[in-house]
């Protein structure tokens, strides 16, 4: 073939099927070649039929990116899997950095696409419930690339800022002491008692959800297959299901309707929200609380306390239909 081709970067979500985007289906059927980890390969197999295939092992994803740019060069649509979304913990990064590193620009013959897919996150949540309802974020515990400093304090900073977490990687056959030290650095901010959902294989063939807590975490059969997902202060687990909440409680009265609680307004913020933490802070402060006293009691920097309270700030806009709740 004379004419460049292109690189699909595919993510299959858990891999059926039936949980791919219709998109990640139609790239796979149009690619002349597939490549990928071999057990990315085994899930997408009754999708490749008679497809050029190229298997590579678990950590050989820079050579995959150069057999796609390779195939891409020769002129044929590559399709490069990862399982999950490409552009999470996936095969979109190193691919980019080996293109960039071959003098590709986004104006070359060679075309990129990136086709989203379902993250084991969101799969993981599906299947619990509802964990991700309110602010979270997710961590890698693969320290093959990473630093465990950085690992580490990553896992320190969330725990204490109370972000529901997904941990990608927890454990391997090798590597067996990176969910312990999570579990402790946990531990210094989060109750014993916090709620830890453990998916193994979501969606696959040997699936396995655990429920338990943060401080039986560790003791649980955890794998390079599983996704350990740990609530905040407010997750909870009822009837066998994992649920974060939005934060409606502190502005509506639950069992009256929905009425609005004392204080509060529809399309508002929170009495406790920006402005209104605002003026406390600034009472508490006339009051002779120091910054540092005040830095400690809220567990901010004491300088973003300096900070706001000698910044100018206006009253909160009228609310308006686009309002959020």
């Amino acid at each position: 073939m004379s004419e460049a081709g292109k690189i699909m970067l595919v993510g299959i979500g858990p891999g059926a099927v039936e949980h791919m985007t219709q998109r990640a289906r139609d790239a796979i059927a149009e690619s002349d070649v597939v490549i990928g980890y071999v057990t990315y390969i085994k899930l997408v197999a009754d999708l490749i039929e008679g497809k050029e295939i190229i298997r590579k092992s678990m950590t050989e994803e820079l050579d995959r990116a150069v057999s796609a740019l390779e195939a891409a060069r020769a002129g044929k649509k590559v399709a490069l899997i990862s399982s999950g979304d490409a552009g999470v913990y996936g095969m979109a990064g190193p691919t980019y950095e080996v293109l960039f590193q071959a003098g590709w620009t986004p104006d070359d013959a060679v075309q990129v696409e990136i086709i989203p897919g379902a993250s084991a996150l969101n799969s993981c949540a599906a299947l619990v419930g509802a964990p991700l309802t309110h602010d979270f974020c997710a961590i890698s515990l693969s320290d093959l690339l990473t630093p465990w400093p950085t690992i580490a304090r990553r896992l320190d900073a969330v725990a204490m800022a109370d972000f529901v977490v997904a941990l990608y990687n927890p454990k391997s056959g090798r590597r067996t002491r990176q969910i312990v030290e999570a579990q402790r650095l946990f531990l210094r901010h989060r109750r014993p008692d916090t709620p830890v959902a453990i998916v193994k294989s979501g969606y696959r063939r040997r699936q396995n959800i655990v429920f338990t807590t943060l401080d039986s975490m560790a003791d649980a059969d955890i794998g390079m297959l599983s996704t350990v997902l740990i609530g905040n202060s407010n997750t909870f687990v009822r009837h066998g299901l994992m649920v974060t909440p939005r934060g409606y409680a502190n502005k509506y009265d639950m069992e009256e309707g929905g009425a609005t609680r004392d204080g509060e307004k529809a399309g508002r913020s929170l009495s406790t929200g920006l402005l209104g933490w605002l003026e406390t802070l600034q009472a508490e402060h006339a009051a002779g609380d120091s910054i540092e006293v005040l830095a400690a009691r809220h567990r901010l920097p004491a300088d973003y306390i300096h900070a706001t309270l000698n910044e100018p700030w206006e009253a909160e806009a009228p609310a308006t239909e686009e309002s959020e709740a």
